[in-house]
């Protein structure tokens, strides 16, 4: 399929530059204001929808700061389709084929160590007719205590998948500020729980300077043993929880 618009990552998430999508869609109206008419009309929500950055682009003159957007593939599905032209048409039709590929690729992936683990535990719990709830409940503790005792780390989206969510990144952060974990005005986690060994945060580069400086923000990982303990936190049944591979 040919590539008509760049889908990257941003924060652990696939997603689209709106400058990029406004260009493509041959909009006539300028970019800032396009953009932010689409968003007050049709209710997008920041950190849900879209996220908003700097961009420092070099000039003899010295950098300046461009105001960039982060949409979802959801979000730029929308906004193709609301543009009522063949180009959103097309855009559209690019996004869902997108997903479809994406989809089809993680149904292929091979099987980790881990799947084959959760898969002979699922037929397991077809004989827990047998035991009585705290039996049940006590195994799957010691099933997740031991499963995820391994170095890799996951980033916030990640892990959402792993667990097998209804919901995203911004809600699982949303869930862990309201049950104390994170910061109540960050996605950081406080710092008991770094102690624990359930999260690392690591800088991460996102731009440049005109001076050459780099602009750096934080970002926060779960591991292996912190997704055991996000698991058991907000209830997930273990055979819910799912293999996602990491860099």
């Amino acid at each position: 399929m040919k590539q008509l618009i760049t889908i990257q990552e941003h924060n652990g998430n696939n997603a689209v530059s709106a400058r990029e999508l406004h260009k493509f869609l041959e909009s006539k109206q300028d970019f800032s204001n396009w953009i932010k008419n689409r968003i007050n009309k049709y209710g997008f929500i920041e950190n849900q929808d879209y996220e908003v950055f700097d961009k420092f682009i070099e000039n003899p003159n010295g950098g300046r700061p461009l105001t960039e957007y982060a949409l979802t593939i959801d979000c730029a599905k929308e906004l193709s389709m609301v543009e009522g032209n063949e180009k959103g048409k097309e855009a559209r039709k690019y996004f869902i084929e997108c997903e479809k590929i994406a989809k089809q690729n993680t149904l292929s992936a091979p099987r980790s160590h881990k799947e084959v683990i959760l898969s002979e535990l699922r037929l397991l719990e077809e004989n827990e007719k047998l035991i009585n709830e705290n039996g049940r409940l006590q195994e799957r503790t010691q099933f997740v205590d031991v499963v995820f005792k391994s170095d890799d780390l996951l980033t916030i989206s990640q892990a959402s998948k792993a667990l097998n969510l209804e919901y995203g990144r911004n809600t699982l952060c949303k869930r862990l500020r309201e049950l104390g974990i994170f910061f109540k005005n960050s996605n950081e986690p406080k710092q008991e729980y770094l102690k624990r060994g359930y999260f690392r945060v690591k800088e991460k580069i996102v731009g440049e300077r005109s001076s050459g400086e780099a602009i750096i923000t934080m970002q926060t990982f779960i591991t292996q043993k912190g997704l055991g303990f996000i698991a058991k936190t907000i209830g997930v049944v273990v055979p819910q929880i799912k293999r996602i591979k990491t860099a």
